[in-house]
């Protein structure tokens, strides 16, 4: 995987900015997003002809009093209890939509776990163990970034816990 590449550098988002600060190698993935699609994450791994197994969405979640971060493939849902236990909390919910853009820096659909502007705890599906590099959110409709899972959690300061469960 390369550090940096032109289609990176033209990217601009602050999830490529932090990954390059990192020194964390990654590959961008753009792909021509369809505005009436819903299932961002799915449309991902359609238009780039990934399994939806190593296609990750971040959502965020509300847990108590505070926020956080869940990463889970594309087909399967967040269990938000145990999102909500992998955190130390007790409930939990999914965020507004205005608060998770307004907290993250990005727009639903394009919400990147790096780069974040409020760092916030961020947890991995025990899933991605499993594969060696994942795509996540690049900052941006249409854009993924493909790494290691490990290299996610370092520049995340996340962790594994076992937070997905099938639809």
């Amino acid at each position: 995987m390369a550090r940096r590449s032109d289609a990176a550098a033209s990217a601009g988002t602050p999830a490529t900015v932090a990954l390059q600060r990192a020194g964390i190698a990654f590959v961008p993935r753009a792909y021509e997003h369809d505005p009436r699609a819903t299932a961002y994450g799915l449309e991902a791994a359609e238009k780039l002809g990934i399994e939806p197994e190593r296609v990750f969405k971040t959502l965020l979640v509300a847990v108590d009093d505070g926020l956080a971060v869940g990463i889970v493939p594309v087909a399967e849902q967040l269990d938000l209890k145990a999102l909500a236990g992998a955190v130390g909390g007790k409930r939990a919910e999914l965020a507004d939509p205005a608060v998770a853009e307004r907290k993250t820096g990005y727009v639903v659909g394009g919400i990147s776990p790096i780069g974040q502007k409020t760092a916030l705890p961020t947890v991995l599906d025990e899933s991605a163990i499993l594969c060696e590099t994942i795509l996540v959110s690049g900052g941006r409709r249409g854009f993924d970034l493909e790494l290691a899972p490990d290299d996610l959690l370092t520049v995340t300061g996340g962790r594994y816990a076992p937070i997905a469960r099938a639809r």
